[in-house]
């Protein structure tokens, strides 16, 4: 069995926002409210970055059209004791969908971690 660090991107609306900044406040504030009313307070939540299609640098992925933001978040969480990628992507997708219900989750990325000398 492996541990597992998997990334996730989070599709947060933030509606009645008229700057970029703060749509990206409220969309953080509010995953880790409802992250950490779970007890889920180990999930890392910060803004995505999506990479400009002209240059390739990457800014931060939030948009708004008529006062309501669409903000991409990253989401981060360590899954211990897994079989498998697969096992621990599916792991983290309930974790965190459990805890964000109706806010649509994609894995980006998932790395094997060291395991514990004790193990």
């Amino acid at each position: 069995m492996s541990n597992y660090l998997v990334a996730m991107e989070a599709a947060w609306l933030v509606r009645d926002v008229e700057d970029i900044d703060d749509a990206i406040g409220v969309a953080v504030s509010e995953a880790g409210k409802r992250l950490n009313e779970t007890d889920k307070q180990y999930v890392e939540v910060e803004v995505g970055a999506t990479p400009c299609p002209a240059c390739g640098e990457p800014f931060d992925s939030a948009f708004i059209a008529a006062s309501t933001a669409l903000v991409g978040l990253l989401l981060e969480i360590e899954i211990f004791n897994a079989d498998s990628e697969e096992h621990a992507s599916r792991i983290a997708k309930s974790e965190v969908g459990g805890a964000l219900r109706d806010v649509p989750l994609e894995v980006i990325e998932i790395v094997e971690t060291e395991a514990d000398e004790d193990e």
